[in-house]
């Protein structure tokens, strides 16, 4: 079955309600700070990926969907929106290929079929890479890895800026969830505290029946910084990335016939993170960074 890169979706709504009421920074502002982040390596500095010859390439249609905030979603314009989208404009700025490039939204549930089915050329979705999907599709290199962080309550700060500080704290955890068990093998000092779900997890944050969490970084990231919160936390450590326990990261699903359009991306994509546009697009969606502090 497939998933998203990403659990608990439900959460982005947040994303899009922080849109309506003007919360997370505009591209102009942040233009105007100049903000920087350390995004993940993901390509090697010395690394060459040539671009095959794309000129036999009549069209080529993107797949997404509108219900992945801050990756896709319809704006306030009702226009199709988010980072996949603007990624995929560079990509094919890069590669030469913006008169013959489109984007269409679907349904998660018709990404494959429409695919497979020859209804585009890739998939920009979040779709979670598996053992089993690999057999079946090509996929790109990955542009963005997402950390697991802690958040932290204000009130009562640990003593220290690392996760050796929670020792001894009440760390919640999600039952059943990556990050439990990531948490068991990372920090098997600290005491995990479970709950069945995020929103239990977080409401148990805020009120201080914990003293810290840990969860998706992303997540942590627009929580702490929304209304939701009212102030009381902040994100803490890390980031914590893992592929065993997090997955490859988020990718561009392609048919495996199509070897030569994944290696074209590949090069877009590397040359987007050279030249500084990849993480133009990342601070025009993300406002709080979720690899620093």
């Amino acid at each position: 079955m497939w998933h998203r890169a990403i659990s608990s979706l439900k959460f982005y709504g947040f994303f899009a309600l922080c849109l309506l009421m003007g919360t997370t920074n505009p591209p102009a502002a942040q233009a105007e700070e100049k903000p920087s982040v350390d995004l993940p390596i993901l390509f090697d500095t010395r690394e060459r990926i040539a671009r095959p010859d794309l000129s036999g390439i009549v069209r080529l249609r993107f797949l997404t969907t509108v219900d992945f905030p801050p990756f896709n979603f319809i704006d306030q314009t009702s226009k199709l929106a988010g980072f996949h989208v603007d990624l995929v404009r560079e990509i094919c700025r890069e590669l030469a290929l913006m008169e013959k490039c489109q984007i269409q939204a679907v349904t998660f549930p018709e990404l494959e079929k429409a695919l497979v089915d020859g209804n585009g050329e890739a998939v920009a979705a979040g779709v979670a890479v598996t053992a089993e999907l690999r057999e079946r599709f090509a996929f790109s290199r990955p542009f963005m890895r997402l950390p697991a962080r802690f958040a932290v309550t204000r009130k009562a700060p640990p003593p220290g800026e690392t996760a050796a500080a929670l020792d001894g704290k009440r760390v919640g955890v999600v039952t059943g969830s990556a990050h439990e068990a990531m948490l068991m093998t990372f920090f098997p000092r600290l005491r995990g505290e479970n709950f069945a779900d995020r929103a239990t997890m977080l409401a148990a944050l805020r009120d201080g029946k914990v003293d810290a969490v840990f969860s998706d970084g992303m997540q942590l990231a627009f929580w702490t910084n929304g209304t939701e919160s009212a102030g009381c936390c902040r994100l803490f450590d890390g980031p914590y990335l893992s592929e065993p326990f997090l997955g490859e990261g988020l990718t561009i699903m392609l048919r495996k016939e199509d070897a030569a359009l994944a290696a074209a991306i590949d090069h877009a994509l590397l040359a987007l993170s050279r030249n500084g546009r990849l993480q133009e697009i990342y601070l025009r969606y993300f406002p709080v960074n979720l690899y620093g502090g």
